[in-house]
């Protein structure tokens, strides 16, 4: 042992696990009258999102929840939301926020695979969770999220989240002033796992993709570093906070003590309304969120009179999206990452001092590459597959992109196969073919898998062409993404059917809709003979050209 590994260890004076628990404790303690949550006439500082917080991590555990239980939430972004990526994991336990657009079947397979124990429900999903109960084989304690604002839906279980605030309230009989540390709720591993979120994959059933609380607290640093946010933002949330845990910004929120504006649903008038009414600074978004944005009322564009920033992801975005934007006067970010990388983890970093000269179009075109490495990423390549040989960096020769650090995933749950094939070689093997640019910059050619990101959801081909072959008039099916200029991309069918059989590009839809979440039914469907290679594969590059003429 050497003389700087003698007499000087770890204790708790000199080492605390690395947690986002801390963003919100200091948050709390340095500006606790600061605006954290606005939603619609409710208000909520950096102090009361704190208490809540702790009263409902300590009703939590007085309802049985320990340490690595899962506890779900369907929700909008609404405030409730925003708190419980505090709250449960304060209370040692993971969170696993669902997809609100998915169908009861899948809600049903996400609780039972993450084992949830309590299941947070708001009022407007409440009918889609009464039927994913039906069909999970767990039976979590469900507890409703109501907002008056909300006049669908269904109330569902046994009591509301105030009263859950309320119980925990009691517990602690008044609230305590915000400690100096979060030592008490803090994990006592980093690598402890603070959330579950679920992705498609190539497969009809989810992978669990599992986050520990060190790449959690780093990615949310990442973001505040990588979109220069300064403090005190105002974050309007367009973003789903299913997704990737917001990628990351509840806990960013709290870094830089800035102001969630939470919204239900993300309408163009709804949008500019709130940019214009709380002066957002920053919001996140899919190609098709800008595209929207682009193509509304240009009197509600004009509500845009001070700086905006945006950040995007997703299919990558066309590069008349990005000019269009920033000729309105907002900045865009392009981003890259997966829900196993916590969210974005490059971005197209911008270089004024080598292209601010250049054509508004030309800029567009360089914005649209998915760029480099974020701060916090440590290993970012374009390499052959097999081998791991980094592709020559001419911006052509396509290879996968693999990344390596603290914001990858922990892995997937309960599936161990998946999980040494995705870490194969010692990196994180992303499944998107890219180029590798001379100024070390990535750009995404294809897709390995054949994932399709419509409106910034994943898609899995193969979930939809096995429905598809379960249709009793059809023979073969193959399902490929075709572009779409208010959705980033749909999914388009190519089907054969059986000899005698008939059916309609409207039956097909149909079919499908009673089947799959409205997001994943196909737009198109094209009945013809299926291309194929000598070996009998179907030519799915050649499909996605036909795709392209229609």
């Amino acid at each position: 042992m050497g003389i700087f590994d003698t007499d000087l260890d770890r204790t708790q004076a000199n080492f605390t696990a690395l947690s986002p628990i801390s963003f919100l404790r200091r948050a709390a303690a340095i500006y606790p009258e600061k605006t954290a949550v606005i939603y619609g006439e409710r208000r909520l500082t950096w102090l009361e999102v704190w208490q809540r917080s702790v009263c409902v991590a300590h009703a939590l555990q007085a309802r049985g929840i320990v340490q690595g239980d899962t506890v779900a939430i369907l929700s909008a972004n609404l405030p409730e939301m925003f708190e419980a990526h505090f709250a449960v994991p304060m209370a040692g336990a993971v969170l696993n926020a669902i997809n609100m657009r998915l169908d009861a079947n899948t809600v049903g397979f996400i609780l039972s695979h993450g084992e949830a124990k309590v299941f947070l429900v708001d009022k407007e999903f409440g009918l889609v969770a009464e039927q994913a109960l039906t069909v999970a084989d767990v039976t979590p304690q469900v507890i409703h999220i109501d907002d008056n604002t909300c006049s669908e839906g269904k109330l569902l279980g046994e009591m509301d989240y105030d009263a859950l605030v309320a119980e925990g309230a009691q517990l602690l009989q008044e609230y305590a002033e915000v400690p100096v540390d979060a030592g008490e709720y803090l994990p006592q591993d980093e690598w402890q796992a603070i959330a579950l979120n679920y992705t498609s994959g190539t497969t009809g059933n989810p992978k669990g993709v599992v986050y520990h609380h060190r790449g959690a607290y780093l990615n949310a640093v990442s973001n505040a570093l990588t979109w220069h946010m300064g403090e005190h933002p105002v974050y309007l949330w367009t973003l789903p906070m299913f997704h990737c845990n917001g990628w990351c910004f509840p806990w960013t929120l709290a870094v830089n003590a800035g102001t969630s504006v939470c919204i239900r649903q993300v309408r163009e008038e709804l949008v500019y309304q709130s940019i214009a009414a709380h002066k957002v600074t920053h919001f996140c978004g899919a190609p098709v969120v800008l595209n929207t944005l682009l193509n509304a009322d240009k009197q509600l564009q004009q509500m845009i009179q001070h700086e905006v920033k945006v950040m995007t992801a997703g299919a990558a975005p066309p590069a008349a999206i990005i000019e269009g934007m920033q000729n309105m006067g907002v900045d865009v970010t392009h981003v890259y990452g997966l829900t196993e990388t916590y969210g974005p983890v490059t971005l197209c970093a911008w270089r004024d001092d080598l292209w601010g000269e250049l054509e508004s179009a030309e800029q567009a075109t360089l914005k649209a590459r998915q760029g480099v490495g974020g701060q916090m990423l440590e290993g970012l390549m374009v390499a052959d597959p097999e081998t791991l040989e980094p592709v020559p960096r001419d911006g052509l020769a396509i290879g996968e992109i693999m990344m390596r650090g603290n914001n990858v995933m922990k892995g997937y749950l309960k599936n161990p196969a998946a999980t040494v094939e995705a870490f194969s070689g010692g990196w994180f093997h992303s499944g998107d073919l890219a180029v590798w640019h001379e100024d070390g910059y990535i750009q995404i050619k294809d897709r390995s898998k054949d994932i399709i990101i419509s409106g910034g959801e994943n898609i899995s081909s193969i979930e939809i062409e096995d429905l598809l072959f379960k249709h009793p008039s059809i023979m073969e099916a193959a399902v490929v993404a075709k572009n779409s200029e208010k959705w980033g991309e749909t999914p388009c069918a190519f089907v054969t059917l059986r000899a005698g059989e008939e059916l309609t590009e409207q039956d097909v839809i149909e079919y499908c809709r009673s089947h799959l979440a409205r997001f994943k039914v196909p737009k198109n469907v094209v009945f013809t003979d299926l291309p194929k290679t000598s070996t009998g594969k179907v030519q799915k590059f050649a499909l996605r050209e036909l795709a392209e003429q229609l």
